[in-house]
């Protein structure tokens, strides 16, 4: 297999990226067949992976059985939370190396891989390292009459669901696969991930150090290939107990259908199209800045982006001007360079997607900065800010994950919130006021999973994360997505 134009300290994890995990070994695709990896900030090939599928699904969900019944079924909640916290401790120790491996398969800027993608998953991981030992049932009082044969003990036991498929996007794959593995291994499940394919190198890291925090072979299995073939083979497996997912809205439907062969439990963690409303008593400043880290952090690749900003009249040009002149001075460049503020887009096929969404904007509207490609070579796009839209524009529709702007005026409270309602979606949301009574108005009424008030998207492992509408089904992160990895059985006692 080819490694090409990889820095020599990052040559190690990438080769083995080339490989899958499965009941501990590291091994080729029975095919021999490889997929080619590339570098967004180059367009280059820099490596190659194993060609997965179904044959390899099968061997890693046997493993994923064989570990749940055996080695991993002996293993303690306390010491579970032991090893989770190891891993988190490796995690950290190699966060260094992870986010340089994110930055280059993702494109990402150094600063978001160590600033918040792996501080974010170390968070993760300490989060739910606490959770196995207070995962309790209930002793519950039965009221059946003792002449029909009680008196009864009755309780309840939470029990893991089983294997469980983890399907991750390419956007920000340390942390959504951290996102699924902690609260997995927490409940006592076994996992087989799969990696998107443009996306395998950091993954693979963390499956060799979950390995090295001492959790048992074959609890964690990383299998990699496209989704027509390792991903349906995955989804369609009938020893699989549940699958959980974060990517596109289409997928996520597709996944839920499969799901019903074996009944198989579901979580979807989908699109957005995230209204972010400033109202012109807010502190201007401020929200012009974080308006524009909502939707070009990250190159807008994010189901979370404020892609569509309502800004009250009063405020509109101040706000327009503000954020156009953010946009200009956003400095695009290799996600490897320290001074890159916006990476490259993940690939040739997505920007020309995002592209025609700017083209579409110059139809149905006008470009107030960006509009086009950048730099030289590699997948970049100028971050873009569009207004005057047409109000049935499909680019304040239809997620464009990518970085464009959509900046809409309006005068009244409950004008805007109809049209932040005016969605598909439902995944976040973002307000500015300095009126109270309007944030706790705003907060009940938009139909979001998220509403931030006068901030956007601070993260934290112990708030629920996840949408309404088609912005999928169930929570991460938080007490609460535990329920969705453990089966609730009852059990009565005749005494």
């Amino acid at each position: 297999m080819t490694i090409i134009d990889v820095p020599e300290d990052l040559r190690a994890p990438v080769t083995l990226a080339q490989k899958m995990l499965i009941g501990g070994e590291w091994v080729d695709a029975v095919s021999g067949e490889t997929l080619d990896v590339f570098n967004p900030s180059t367009g280059q090939v820099l490596s190659t992976q194993s060609a997965g599928g179904p044959a390899e699904v099968d061997r890693a969900v046997a493993a994923a059985r064989a570990a749940l019944t055996g080695p991993w079924s002996q293993v303690t909640p306390m010491q579970r939370g032991r090893m989770l916290t190891k891993l988190a401790e490796l995690v950290e120790q190699n966060s260094e190396q992870l986010a340089q491996l994110e930055s280059l398969d993702v494109g990402m800027p150094m600063m978001e891989a160590r600033y918040i993608d792996l501080p974010f998953s170390i968070d993760i991981l300490h989060y739910y390292a606490g959770w196995p030992t207070k995962i309790t049932g209930d002793t519950i009082p039965v009221s059946f009459p003792h002449n029909f044969g009680g008196p009864y003990h009755a309780y309840t036991r939470r029990e893991p669901v089983g294997v469980v498929a983890a399907i991750i996007p390419w956007n920000l794959p340390v942390m959504m696969a951290v996102k699924k593995l902690a609260p997995a291994l927490a409940t006592g499940n076994t996992m087989v991930i799969k990696p998107a394919e443009q996306t395998p190198l950091a993954i693979a890291r963390l499956a060799e150090l979950v390995l090295e925090a001492g959790i048992p072979e074959g609890v964690v299995n990383y299998v990699t290939g496209l989704g027509e073939t390792a991903g349906v083979a995955l989804v369609e497996h009938p020893d699989v107990n549940k699958v959980t997912f974060t990517g596109s809205v289409d997928t996520g439907k597709a996944i839920a259908r499969a799901a019903t062969g074996n009944l198989k439990r579901v979580s979807l963690e989908l699109g957005g199209k995230s209204p972010h409303i400033i109202f012109d008593d807010a502190d201007l400043e401020s929200a012009v800045f974080a308006a524009g880290m909502a939707i070009f952090g990250g190159a807008g690749e994010s189901c979370i982006a404020g892609s569509r900003l309502y800004v009250q009249r009063g405020a509109y040009e101040t706000v327009l001007e503000g954020i156009a002149a953010r946009a200009n001075s956003i400095k695009v460049g290799p996600g490897l360079d320290d001074s890159s503020e916006m990476g490259p887009l993940i690939s040739a096929e997505h920007r020309e997607k995002v592209l025609s969404y700017m083209d579409l904007g110059r139809q149905d509207g006008r470009v107030v900065a960006g509009g086009g490609t950048a730099g030289e070579g590699g997948y970049f796009v100028e971050p873009t800010v569009l207004t005057d839209l047409d109000p049935t524009s499909r680019v304040l529709r239809e997620e464009i994950f990518g970085p464009v702007l959509s900046v809409v005026p309006f005068d009244t409270e409950e004008e805007v919130t109809a049209l932040a309602n005016d969605t598909d979606f439902g995944l976040g949301a973002g307000v500015w006021t300095k009126d109270v009574g309007r944030v706790h108005r705003m907060a009940a009424a938009i139909e979001s999973g998220q509403v931030w008030v006068n901030c956007y998207q601070p993260v934290d492992a112990a708030l629920p994360f996840g949408g309404y509408k088609q912005s999928g089904w169930g929570r991460e992160t938080c007490k609460e997505n535990l329920d969705e990895y453990l089966e609730l059985k009852t059990v009565v006692v005749q005494l």
